[in-house]
């Protein structure tokens, strides 16, 4: 089968595409024959050693995909031959072929496609455990989402308003907000133009955000810690910027604010079954038209280096998808 390799840490150019065996068969797992599988922040990480699992050389990347089961293991019952489903696998996605746990893989809704899928489940896992989980976001709470137009970033846009919230999306430009704006945002911040801090402070009347969502870090995370709500809650998703913020302490006891770990790979493993279940609230928002995938760009395998320099450049809007086989449908 086709796979892209990582042999040793290093940037996308250092990416090979070569022919190597199919993952082995193992007990209550799944073969998965890929068709499409999505492209995330995670995957530049690990191949440059920054993330938090380090896979023995050679690896592929890619942490999630979607194809058609092809081969089930001794033990599976839920899935079958023929199922078309998506799947978390952590790293191994860039490839034609995947095996994973039958608890990591779940059939995909009836109108969504391949590409559609491969670009769905990271990103919205990540924000219905990031808001309703550990944020308990509720009904008529103001969110505020950094980067709001990155995958991660829109998909909270996206599930914040269908969890009933008023949501302000802040990105870099005026047309990365556009996008939100497109995906349901109520409120755009530009921060490459404005103060963070004091246009989130006017648009609450001097509150702040009961929630933010922060998939940023650096200097944005400063700002937005000295405009949130009494008893708000801080979620550390990500750290796209590249600089891993220290927090002064004195903040968070003044605010009584949480700042809340949001790992959701971490928490998967933890709750094998939470996968199904988020699936089964998504599917209906995505049934409901609430939540849409915005892929703004497909790649061929072989261009895989190029898709994650898209998101390194931090150049991307919403998703990026590496189309693994032609039938993508």
């Amino acid at each position: 089968m086709r796979a892209v390799l990582c042999k040793a840490f290093g940037g996308p150019e250092t990416l090979v595409c070569a022919s190597v065996p199919p993952p082995a068969m193992k007990p209550d797992h799944v073969r998965v024959a890929i068709h499409a599988a999505g492209v995330n922040l995670a995957d530049t990480l690990i191949i440059r050693g920054r993330y938090q699992d380090k896979p023995d050389f050679p690896f592929s990347p890619g942490s999630e995909v979607a194809g058609v089961v092809s081969e089930i293991g001794a033990g599976v019952s839920r899935l079958q031959v023929g199922d078309r489903v998506l799947a978390r696998t952590g790293w191994g996605g860039y490839a034609e072929e995947a095996v994973v746990p039958e608890t990591a893989a779940v059939i995909l809704p009836e109108a969504m496609d391949f590409i559609t899928a491969a670009g769905f489940i990271v990103v919205y896992g990540t924000a219905i455990h990031a808001l309703a989980d550990r944020g308990r976001l509720r009904p008529g709470e103001t969110l505020l989402v950094l980067g709001a137009a990155g995958g991660v970033g829109l998909a909270a846009v996206e599930l914040g308003k269908a969890l009933g919230a008023r949501v302000i999306a802040a990105a870099s430009s005026a047309d990365k907000l556009a996008i939100a704006k497109a995906h349901g945002a109520d409120d755009l911040i530009d921060y490459g133009t404005e103060d963070l801090k004091e246009r989130v402070r006017a648009l609450t009347g001097g509150k702040g955000a009961d929630v933010i969502y922060d998939p940023i870090g650096g200097e944005a995370t400063q700002a937005v810690m000295s405009a949130i709500n009494w008893r708000g809650r801080l979620l550390v998703v990500g750290f796209a910027s590249g600089d891993i913020p220290k927090l002064a302490l004195n903040r968070v006891l003044i605010k009584g604010c949480d700042v809340i770990g949001v790992y959701w790979g971490d928490h998967l493993r933890h709750d094998p079954d939470g996968l199904a279940e988020e699936m089964v609230a998504l599917s209906r928002f995505y049934a409901a038209g609430q939540i849409r995938p915005h892929v703004s760009a497909t790649y061929p395998l072989e261009a895989a280096a190029a898709a994650l320099q898209a998101i390194e450049n931090r150049s991307a809007v919403g998703k990026i998808v590496l189309q693994v086989r032609e039938a993508s449908a």
